[in-house]
């Protein structure tokens, strides 16, 4: 391990707020944990963004080193789980919250937040799915157990040239499902969209078209909601009789009004989805189902943008500002 290495750390200041700049830091600067891992590549999610932020409501304490995804070799580990050498993946917990996280050639964590590297992925395709990926294959998963099938009609997919709208339309795809992509950057992505795998792409304004009365013409098996916001509550009119809503994110807003009649009158189920805490067991199966039949092929084909340390800055204010299509990965370390 280096005696010194690079990272991205965020600090707070009385005058100045939060800044950030990429330091050098030591072995002994890292948070206690079991396991030490060499990061090849971080990603970059909205969260990331919020927590560049003073009021971003994501970083818990400062200084903090951002990046809620990473993946790497492991250098040092006194758990019984992990030993010197083997490739890891971390998503979600507590890493780049109120713990160091993947914006580092180091980091120190917990082995129970620690996957193996599934068979089927390289490093950098691990993290090109990332938290965005994997929220959107906890999202098909929670179609699957809801009984949603192929033959039951469309899924809309909200906020489509996001990480997770994009990851969700290609696995969506190579599952068999007929997806309509809803985008605010239909004339520019439409194309991309399409190759992914959609069959159909509508305008954010036409998906979200408020509809007059308690219920709408059932056009949606399901829907695949990253963006949430007062929009939800036009979609929920518009899901056909045993559907189901899966909401993972909130870059359309926190709050939603709608009554009980989609639930009472058409049977839907709306599923809330967290990647953060996400049990070990599950986590586990879902990663394995990337590396294997769920691989989202299209998305890292056509998606995936690498930056380094040094653009991370651009990269996060224009995620924040909705300019984000696909996904980014940040090579951290190449060794």
């Amino acid at each position: 391990m280096k005696e010194q290495f690079q990272a991205y750390v965020l600090r707070q200041h009385d005058q100045e707020g939060v800044t950030a700049s990429i330091e050098q830091l030591k072995k002994e600067d890292l948070p206690n944990g079991d396991v030490t891992v060499q990061i090849h590549y971080s990603s970059v999610n909205y969260k990331d963004g919020l927590a560049t932020l003073e009021k971003g409501g994501v970083v818990r304490q400062y200084p903090m080193v951002p990046g809620i995804d990473l993946v790497g070799t492991v250098e040092e580990s006194v758990s019984a789980r992990f030993a010197p050498g083997d490739r890891v993946i971390s998503t979600g917990f507590e890493p780049g919250v109120s713990h160091y996280g993947g914006y580092s050639e180091y980091a120190r964590l917990q082995s129970e937040w620690l996957v193996p590297l599934p068979q089927g992925l390289s490093e950098q395709e691990a993290m090109a799915i990332g938290t965005a990926g994997f929220t959107a294959a906890l999202s098909v998963d929670a179609l699957i157990h809801a009984g949603i099938s192929p033959d039951m009609g469309k899924i809309l997919v909200t906020g489509a040239t996001g990480g997770v709208g994009s990851m969700a339309i290609a696995i969506l795809a190579k599952l068999g499902y007929t997806v309509t992509a809803s985008t605010g950057k239909k004339q520019q992505e439409e194309a991309l969209l399409r190759s992914l795998g959609a069959s159909e792409v509508i305008s954010r304004e036409e998906a979200d078209a408020p509809i007059k009365g308690a219920m709408g013409k059932q056009q949606w098996a399901a829907v695949v909601d990253p963006t949430a916001g007062p929009a939800l509550a036009e979609r929920l009119k518009q899901v056909q009789y045993g559907g189901a809503v899966a909401v993972s994110g909130l870059t359309g807003g926190s709050d939603f009004e709608s009554t009980v009649f989609p639930f009472i009158l058409r049977g839907i189920q709306l599923m809330g989805i967290d990647s953060v805490y996400c049990p070990m067991t599950k986590r586990e199966r879902i990663w394995a189902k990337l590396g294997g039949e769920w691989k989202p092929d299209r998305a890292l084909a056509l998606g995936v943008r690498e930056i380094t340390l040094g653009q991370l800055p651009h990269t996060l204010e224009n995620i924040l500002r909705g300019g984000a299509v696909g996904r980014t990965v940040v090579r951290i370390c190449s060794e």
